[in-house]
């Protein structure tokens, strides 16, 4: 039994990016694992073609028989799966080499951890990508935003298998923020501060293809994040900054306001302190 299992869903992938991210999970320091390949576009031949040039037994390819979407293939992918750990990967990223080792590493060592993260390489610009690190900030966090980065985690499978938790298509293309939101109540999260993935942005990624389908999807996950999570909801409110701008004619900067807790500080050119004010809730009978 390996003691990872690398999820890795394509479609209709760039053939260079595919070999690029197969290259650098091949090339892992840790090599324990196995692949699990799902084409989730089965009427392009030339992916069956660029797997089958690989010749290492740790590949197991599979192909839907029609396209089912991301949110399916993510879960079929689950059920494949034999490792003890998930490593969830996209087809057009790539692996630093010492990824693996490093995560695995840190569940063996907590085993009340059951999702780590870490920092990623945004390409070709080279900016970092990081989020909290600690799993209470990590929660705070994702009352608003996805603080985990979906293809830089690794997931104990266990935790999916107790829970019965997995992707669910209502959140997608947010599907990956929807699993980690129904985690919260069940397992503690981290973040690695050191950098593990090298993460592509290009016109086709789905976030920029399905812009107004990926906001649809997280508002959906934020509605029910902070039912099901009430005190950590009341913490981020009141730990949030809120920003409110007004501008001259539409367009000039005036007046910017930001709020946290219970004192609103007021900006004059977004630049000038003006004043704070004290925000106080009179109850009447």
């Amino acid at each position: 039994m390996p003691k990872v299992s690398i999820l890795l869903p394509i479609y209709k992938t760039k053939s260079s990016f595919l070999r690029e991210a197969i290259d650098s999970i091949l090339q892992q320091t840790f090599q324990d694992f196995e692949l699990l390949i799902l084409n989730d576009s089965p009427e392009e031949v030339y992916l069956d073609q660029l797997v089958s040039s690989y010749a290492d037994q740790r590949i197991k390819y599979f192909k839907n028989e029609e396209n089912k979407g991301i949110t399916a293939s993510r879960n079929r992918l689950i059920d494949l799966a034999k490792g003890a750990y998930l490593a969830v990967m996209d087809h057009d990223d790539v692996m630093l080499p010492e990824r693996l080792k490093k995560q695995v590493a840190y569940l063996d060592e907590h085993p009340e951890v059951g999702v780590v993260g870490g920092a990623a390489c945004l390409i070709p610009s080279g900016r970092i990508r990081r989020n909290p690190t600690d799993d209470h900030d990590i929660k705070l966090a994702m009352m608003h935003v996805p603080a985990m980065m979906h293809p830089a985690s690794m997931i104990r499978a266990s935790v999916l298998k107790k829970t019965q938790i997995r992707y669910e298509g209502q959140f997608s293309p947010a599907e990956d923020y929807g699993l980690f939101a129904r985690l919260i109540p069940y397992t503690q999260f981290h973040n690695l501060e050191d950098i593990v993935l090298k993460y592509r942005l290009h016109a086709t990624n789905t976030s920029r293809l399905q812009r107004g389908k990926m906001t649809s999807g997280a508002l959906a996950v934020q509605a029910f994040v902070s039912v099901e999570n009430p005190m950590l909801y009341s913490e981020f409110l009141k730990s949030a900054e809120h920003r409110k701008r007004i501008r001259l004619f539409g367009k000039i900067p005036f007046l910017l306001m930001l709020s946290r807790g219970d004192l609103t500080r007021v900006k004059l050119f977004d630049i000038i302190p003006l004043c704070t004010i004290k925000n106080t809730i009179k109850m009447r009978f």
